[in-house]
């Protein structure tokens, strides 16, 4: 049985920055401008040097770029096969982890771990430690200082190496003062932006039923990304930011759907897959 905390609600300000210098500076890149509305040649960028998690590339003119983002990890064995479709089909991707989840037990936390340092193949980023109190989000988001430590907490205890992050159930964006998502999570949202960070929301959702079993088909997937490129109908120009959760695909009918779904993008040449440091908001913040 997974067990869920809540912090208390009477951090002040104050003391959330003192918690922030703790775990260090960690900053990233990326810009505010916002859009109003491995293996084989779609992984390869032209790359500037690259030092680390964080370091820019330069963008192609002519492709697109997906971001394939999964959350509430580790989440065994939707997180290890999400791992081996990835690494075999040669493409990169980012996992929002959960602080209580990789300290359920030791072979958590070695995946946690083992997504730490596989770079540049995957990179890991914050989704909180509680996952907003149980899925209490009103509670969560009704008290922001506690809501910010959680988000800090979880920065340390899953040594995440930038300061990027995903608010539980908000598609929320926020990168440098310029802020977009629902009202309920702008307090919160505007203290991690001055903290640093940069919150990452999505174009997409690949949903599912009860039982975590995914409501779209492969290629119906595949089909909306195209749509939403075709329409430009994304929140940066000419990149996808799916999201999507590791439980998922955990059974062996839908790890084969999510490799179908990587194989039907990987025909189209202007498809590049790229981790998440790499998006615009966050490579140009210190532009």
């Amino acid at each position: 049985m997974i067990h869920f905390f809540c912090l208390p609600g009477k951090l002040s300000v104050t003391a959330v920055l003192g918690v922030a210098i703790l775990i260090g500076n960690t900053g990233c890149n990326s810009s505010g401008q916002k859009n109003s509305k491995g293996k084989g040649s779609t992984t390869n960028s032209s790359f500037m040097a690259r030092s680390g998690p964080g370091a820019p590339i330069t963008y192609q003119n002519g492709k697109r770029y997906i971001f394939l983002t999964f959350d509430d990890g580790p989440q065994p064995p939707g997180t290890n096969n999400c791992q081996s479709i990835f690494h075999e089909e040669g493409v990169k991707a980012t996992f929002f982890l959960v602080g209580f989840n990789r300290n359920i037990d030791a072979y958590r936390r070695r995946i946690a771990d083992s997504l730490n340092n596989s770079y540049p193949e995957f990179i890991t980023a914050n989704h909180s430690t509680t996952h907003g109190f149980r899925d209490n989000y009103r509670l969560f988001y009704s008290r922001p200082d506690s809501a910010v430590a959680d988000m800090l907490k979880a920065q340390k205890d899953l040594n995440i190496k930038l300061k990027i992050a995903r608010l539980p159930g908000m598609n929320t964006w926020a990168s440098a003062g310029q802020v977009q998502g629902p009202k309920s999570s702008l307090t919160v949202t505007r203290a991690l932006d001055s903290l640093g960070y940069t919150i990452i929301g999505w174009d997409l959702e690949w949903q599912f039923t009860k039982g975590s079993v995914p409501k779209q088909g492969a290629a119906e997937m595949a089909a909306q990304i195209n749509k939403r490129f075709e329409q430009k109908y994304t929140y940066q120009p000419n990149t996808f930011v799916l999201l999507a959760h590791d439980r998922m695909f955990a059974r062996p009918q839908y790890a084969d759907s999510l490799r179908k779904f990587i194989a039907i993008l990987k025909q189209d040449p202007r498809n590049i897959f790229e981790t998440i440091d790499h998006y615009p908001t966050i490579q140009n913040r210190e532009k």
